[in-house]
């Protein structure tokens, strides 16, 4: 991929992003799938660390970087949309390893990349803020405008429901500046309307089981919805559940959905 094309994807995918007609993101963990996404219509492509992690047959964080870039590279190339890397917590705690996984990510001909501000410990910790902003605006400046940099505040996803930190930390990353901000595991429209009311950026929101819906999220002012790992994980749970279908001599159900993904693999 040339740097013009990577160039162009990047401002495209940058001008994708209109709160209250948010750009619907869904989350890709193959060339395959990545492809699939494009052909059905998505206007971007997201990777995901855990569905990408679930190809491997290993847990969520425990792809390096260099795997997780050569992945993300692979995505690009197998599609002409944009597409944009989950890279964690940009493996490594300090702003210099950040700093240069971001390089890398353009180098890999992404047009955007998140970061993080877990820790990547077990035990659900977060970065201190101070150190976590300064891990975004070394991203900020890695970047050099030439990738979409979304930044994400961790809390919900690891047991800290404090919405007023959350947000806190998302004003702190959008003034080292971010182009996106996520919170990903918000569930309560009351809590992602708050938290959308004190942001000057586009906001990312992630669908949540019980949480507000594609429209929903459109009316709150969303600027960009993504699935996370769920699409991977549905598709996992459909082939657990069509091969116990024939373990205990049912009748195949899959045959419908065999027949539609054949339809979208013949069109490439």
């Amino acid at each position: 991929m040339t740097a013009s094309t990577t160039a162009a994807r990047t401002e495209r995918f940058r001008g994708l992003h209109h709160p209250g007609a948010p750009l619907i993101m869904p989350n890709a963990w193959d060339a395959g799938t990545a492809r699939v996404l494009a052909a059905v219509g998505c206007l971007a492509v997201g990777t995901t660390s855990s569905g990408f992690a679930g190809t491997l047959g290993r847990p969520d964080r425990s792809v390096t970087r260099d795997e997780a870039l050569g992945h993300a590279a692979a995505l690009a190339a197998a599609v002409e949309v944009p597409v944009s890397a989950d890279l964690e917590n940009g493996y490594g705690a300090e702003p210099a390893d950040v700093a240069a996984t971001v390089r890398a990510a353009v180098d890999a001909g992404l047009a955007g990349c998140s970061i993080e501000d877990f820790t990547g410990d077990p035990q659900g910790s977060i970065h201190e803020v101070g150190l976590a902003t300064e891990r975004i605006a070394a991203a900020v400046e890695a970047a050099a405008g030439r990738l979409v940099l979304t930044a994400r505040a961790e809390n919900h996803l690891h047991g800290r429901d404090d919405l007023a930190d959350t947000i806190d930390r998302l004003q702190r990353y959008q003034q080292a500046g971010a182009d996106v901000l996520y919170a990903p595991g918000l569930r309560r429209a009351a809590d992602i309307r708050s938290l959308l009311a004190e942001l000057d950026r586009p906001v990312n929101v992630l669908l949540m089981p019980g949480g507000p819906g594609v429209a929903e999220l459109a009316e709150l002012g969303a600027a960009r919805i993504s699935t996370g790992g769920a699409l991977a994980f549905a598709a996992l749970g459909a082939l657990g559940r069509s091969v116990r279908e024939l373990l205990d001599g049912a009748a195949p159900s899959f045959w419908p959905d065999a027949g539609a993904g054949r339809e979208l693999v013949r069109a490439w």
